[in-house]
């Protein structure tokens, strides 16, 4: 049995869910998502909650089921309050901005890395300190659009210069302590 999985999905005010046979589409104030659900689980809905079965129980789909759920709850969640992350660059001579769609980014290359934003997310640059804030309505398309820029130039051991998500602790080594 998944503790997760058995948890009811409350629906806000606002917010409204469509079950389909194995389709969910949810509406919302900030937009519409939708995901097919695995074909061994049920999808319920019954007045302001979703809820997800698993009407035969095996180590397949208990592990799906708590999965299911929380990607229900995502889009739920999704479409009335939305997802953010933030990332900090850090480092001397690093520099951010934002033409049209496209971010350009100074690393301490020698050349400037461009990285085009896909439209489903919404990116904001402040200068002061430097960061990058993400915002919509996908999670997922959120932290992998985070993860892609990230990966553009990690976090260094060293310095700790680079891409960081906002609150990330880098593990700082020592240097050479030779002579």
């Amino acid at each position: 049995m998944s503790r997760i999985g058995k948890k009811p999905i409350a629906i806000p005010t606002g917010v409204e869910v469509n079950v389909t046979g194995q389709k969910v589409v949810a509406k919302g104030p900030k937009g519409q998502l939708e995901w097919i659900v695995r074909p061994e689980l049920e999808v319920k809905l019954d007045g302001g909650h979703l809820q997800v079965a698993n009407p035969h129980p095996a180590k397949h789909t208990n592990s799906l089921w708590g999965t299911t759920r929380t990607v229900l709850n995502n889009l739920v969640t999704g479409v009335s309050q939305g997802f953010g992350r933030s990332l900090e660059v850090v480092g001397t001579g690093y520099r951010v901005e934002l033409q049209g769609k496209t971010l350009v980014m100074a690393l301490g290359f020698d050349h400037d890395v461009k990285y085009t934003v896909p439209d489903d997310v919404q990116v904001k640059v402040s200068q002061r300190p430097l960061k990058i804030e993400l915002a919509g309505i996908d999670k997922q398309r959120v932290g992998q659009v985070a993860a892609e820029i990230r990966a553009m130039k990690k976090p260094e051991p060293y310095h700790g210069k680079g891409i960081r998500y906002d609150g990330e602790q880098v593990r700082h080594k020592t240097g050479k302590s030779g002579a």
